[in-house]
């Protein structure tokens, strides 16, 4: 064995083994159960080392787990439709920032789900700033109370989301309410009712306070274009609306924040699902 490389003989021990992919130390999946009246909460939850996901779908989870948007998600229509709530708890020592690697974890073991990525060119939209500068209103975040939030409530009156330390959007009554949001969540709003993704590029790293009003007859062909691409099927009459739909209210009010958007291509990532299962194994 003289001469023989000491790095070969630790390449064949413990050092050169992969290590383990993190994972909850327990974790129950179950169906989501219907909303109640009309109502609809959804989100996580960490509080601690436990951690509560309601009506979330499994695509939901997909996105959690790679910090992926949900136009980079390719695979079986299911996985916008099986919702989940899952209640997990954090091995000893792990920490918020570890959460999605266990939500990956989690994807391949209870659905065994295979996937792999890919790089594609898409037609987008670009969030960026005016050529007179960024008006909306700057709002630091409150401090991290230790307890993270992302909740998300849908009724009649319209949607609220809650991204914790203070940030929040309300999106009902013809408007888009904006707390402390950063132009990164505001292109994932804009992106609910556009018919291509919208991209932040507009470098800026605060966060807002602002509102963007809308025509009443175009807040109603957002909101249609949101649930045909969410995959809700609508009726044809409801469709017809799209015809001859405009934006023209909320470039005007983005203008009014300093922002606008543009069309643009931009290569992006995408997570193409092989395989997953509709149901998990057992608990």
């Amino acid at each position: 064995m003289r001469g023989f490389p000491i790095a070969v003989i630790l390449c064949a021990g413990a050092f050169c083994q992969t290590p383990a992919r993190l994972e909850f130390e327990v974790a129950s999946v179950k169906p989501a159960p219907p909303p109640v009246a009309g109502q609809v909460n959804a989100g996580v939850r960490i509080d601690g080392s436990q951690v509560h996901c309601t009506y979330l779908s499994i695509r939901d989870y997909i996105r959690a787990a790679y910090k992926v948007k949900d136009y980079q998600i390719e695979g079986p229509a299911f996985m916008a439709s099986e919702r989940f709530d899952i209640d997990a708890k954090l091995p000893s020592g792990a920490g918020r920032e570890q959460v999605a690697e266990m939500f990956q974890a989690l994807l391949a073991g209870r659905f065994g789900m295979e996937m792999h990525r890919e790089t594609k060119e898409f037609p987008v939209y670009g969030l960026v700033v005016d050529k007179g500068g960024i008006k909306a209103k700057e709002s630091p975040l409150e401090e991290d109370p230790g307890t993270t939030f992302v909740t998300s409530t849908s009724g009649p009156g319209g949607t609220a989301i809650d991204f914790g330390k203070g940030a929040s959007c309300a999106i009902g009554d013809h408007s888009l309410t904006a707390t402390k949001l950063s132009m990164v969540y505001l292109a994932d709003m804009l992106a609910r009712f556009e018919d291509r993704p919208v991209v932040d590029m507009t470098g800026l790293a605060s966060t807002y306070d602002f509102t963007l009003e809308l025509k009443p007859e175009e807040f109603l062909a957002m909101k249609i274009r949101a649930a045909a691409i969410a995959g809700v099927t609508l009726p044809p009459e409801a469709l017809k609306l799209l015809d001859n739909a405009s934006d023209d209210s909320l470039y005007a009010a983005l203008a009014q924040q300093g922002l606008k958007m543009e069309r643009r291509k931009a290569p992006l990532e995408v997570l193409v699902v092989d395989r997953v299962q509709k149901a998990p194994t057992s608990n």
